[in-house]
């Protein structure tokens, strides 16, 4: 379904000519963490990135139940691509994104899936993510009036990001004050502890191409602590490093992230026309 690039809103983007690609969003972030990569893959792909239910701009949507659960949201995810003209895409997520797009290949709505430091995987006794993230919010209540200023100064804004991304200073001010609103707004980020403590099923060998690419520098989800259990849990899976970027790698890197997205849904369309 050919769509006008600029097609956006507060609450999705859609743009591009191809396969259906659709992009996944972190906790806390929106559908705007993908401005910078998105417009690279319009020449290959029908893209559609929603904002996640109870993020920016999705606070308030009419019969979203409480609390969040990952189920809730690979159904809402569901709805959304039927409602897109998305029977099956290629799905491309990060951090919490990245975990929502191994739900949906395990509903058989995936053709192939990228999972950018994906969440997900870990012990139901997980106490550092929630303890980064109340630590994070504290930060952004506390700066909130000084915001607009620290951000337009690019030394500051790299300071102010260093726990998502590696140069906050290649995001505009504009972007990163954003996002920080973004994240402030977010009130699914209450219910993550329930998600967390929550006993998931592996994946086991999936019959399509996964990727999951970790970002060599990332401070909330480290590979050395969390990568072993997605090994575990997606024991099909191929992996890669992505160098010199961190938890966001859009926000260090688009090129890399779009390259590395078209590079697999390449391969997948490939593998798939070979039989």
């Amino acid at each position: 379904m050919p769509t006008n690039p600029d097609t956006h809103s507060a609450t999705a983007l859609r743009g591009g000519e191809g396969e259906p690609l659709l992009l996944l969003h972190g906790g806390t972030s929106s559908w705007h963490c993908w401005d910078t990569v998105a417009p690279l893959l319009f020449e290959q792909h029908d893209v559609f990135a929603p904002t996640l239910p109870g993020h920016a701009g999705m606070i308030d949507v009419p019969g979203w139940p409480r609390p969040y659960t990952i189920a809730k949201a690979t159904d809402w995810l569901e709805k959304a691509m039927d409602d897109a003209g998305f029977e099956t895409a290629h799905i491309v997520g990060n951090s919490l994104g990245g975990w929502l797009a191994m739900e949906l290949a395990r509903r058989g709505r995936a053709r192939s899936v990228v999972a950018l430091s994906p969440a997900g995987a870990w012990s139901t006794t997980e106490t550092r993510v929630p303890g980064i993230f109340r630590a994070m919010r504290r930060r952004q209540r506390l700066g909130a009036p000084l915001l607009p200023l620290v951000m337009r100064v690019p030394a500051l804004r790299r300071e102010a990001m260093r726990v998502v991304c590696e140069h906050g200073d290649r995001v505009t001010a504009e972007h990163a004050i954003l996002a920080a609103r973004n994240a402030l707004q977010c009130t699914a980020i209450e219910d993550f502890p329930g998600i967390i403590a929550t006993e998931y099923e592996p994946y086991g060998p999936l019959d399509l191409p996964v990727l999951i690419a970790w970002s060599g520098s990332d401070r909330i989800l480290p590979y050395d602590r969390y990568a072993p259990n997605w090994r575990r849990y997606a024991p099909s899976a191929t992996w890669r490093t992505l160098p010199d970027v961190g938890h966001v790698p859009m926000y260090d890197d688009p090129k890399l992230v779009a390259d590395t997205i078209l590079e697999w849904t390449a391969l997948a369309t490939a593998t798939r026309a070979a039989g």
